[in-house]
């Protein structure tokens, strides 16, 4: 796991018309799962893949999980959590996912 520039990956998003953002969705599902110790866990991969088949459904219950995932990461690590499953659910909810991915990034890259 690496610590991304959030910017960058904002404006490499809006750059590319997505397809960086295709890329940071599943490194961003990937780097969860490997700072929760999720075994068995969707892959970034498979996320998006669903997200896509699902138009998107998945998505909203792929950033709730997001939220707990990190959530559990940070109190492994005796740091105090919040429930930040039930913000990246709404903000993915009102169309502000790329805000959702840049919080989720922030705190991967604090846990880091």
């Amino acid at each position: 796991m690496q610590q991304r520039n959030i910017a960058v990956c904002i404006i490499l998003s809006i750059v590319t018309c997505g397809i960086y953002g295709i890329y940071w969705f599943i490194v961003l599902s990937n780097d969860t799962n490997t700072v929760s110790n999720a075994e068995n866990a969707t892959s970034g991969g498979v996320a998006f893949v669903l997200s896509l088949i699902t138009c998107n459904i998945y998505g909203l219950y792929w950033a709730y999980k997001q939220g707990e995932k990190i959530d559990k990461a940070k109190t492994d690590r005796g740091i105090p959590s919040s429930n930040s499953g039930v913000i990246y659910l709404i903000l993915c909810f009102v169309g502000l996912g790329i805000v959702a991915e840049a919080l989720m990034q922030n705190e991967l890259n604090s846990l880091a």
